[in-house]
């Protein structure tokens, strides 16, 4: 039985010695640049005959041989239109980002940050109000959250009304809860 298990594993081992490999250089399609593969001479051609089908396909179904530009060689180009992306297409990229909140006011101590934050939260029960404390000992209170500038302003003029040093300021905001 030893004897029949050390056959079998020469055998393996001899049969990964008759595999044939060749050194294979090729342009890379999007750089230009040249790619060396070692691979079998069998495995080469089937992609090369792959390679072939896909780019007789795209010539075949091409219909842009009465531009100037055509050119067989080339291969065809994506066109994306240029255009600003939606607060939707920004939030699913990147859920924080930086935006802007309204700075109501900054104070020495957490209580009277608590206060604040509880006068606020009476006047305007619409509005998301926090606290900020990386600026110890004083500590920042918050509210809202915005992709710009002008989206606060209506918030802002109407926040001014209570709190007269209230401003906007750029902050990291949720994506989500912005308006």
């Amino acid at each position: 039985m030893k004897n029949l298990i050390k056959i079998i594993s020469m055998l393996s081992v001899l049969a990964f010695y008759g595999v044939d490999a060749q050194q294979v250089v090729r342009k890379d399609t999007l750089a230009g640049t040249e790619l060396t593969m070692t691979m079998d001479s069998k495995v080469n051609a089937a992609l090369e005959s792959i390679e072939d089908k896909c780019s007789k396909t795209t010539l075949a179904t091409s219909s842009r041989e009465d531009d100037e530009d055509y050119s067989p060689s080339k291969p065809t180009k994506i066109y994306v239109p240029n255009r600003e992306l939606t607060n939707a297409e920004i939030c699913r990229k990147n859920p924080r980002i930086l935006g802007y909140k309204i700075q109501i006011t900054t104070v020495k101590s957490n209580e009277e940050a608590n206060e604040v934050k509880a006068y606020f939260r009476k006047r305007f029960p619409n509005l998301k109000v926090e606290t900020d404390a990386s600026l110890r000992p004083n500590y920042k209170i918050l509210a809202g959250s915005y992709f710009t500038k002008q989206s606060a302003a209506s918030d802002l003029s109407r926040v001014r009304e209570y709190f007269k040093s209230a401003l906007a300021v750029q902050y990291r905001i949720f994506c989500a809860e912005a308006k």
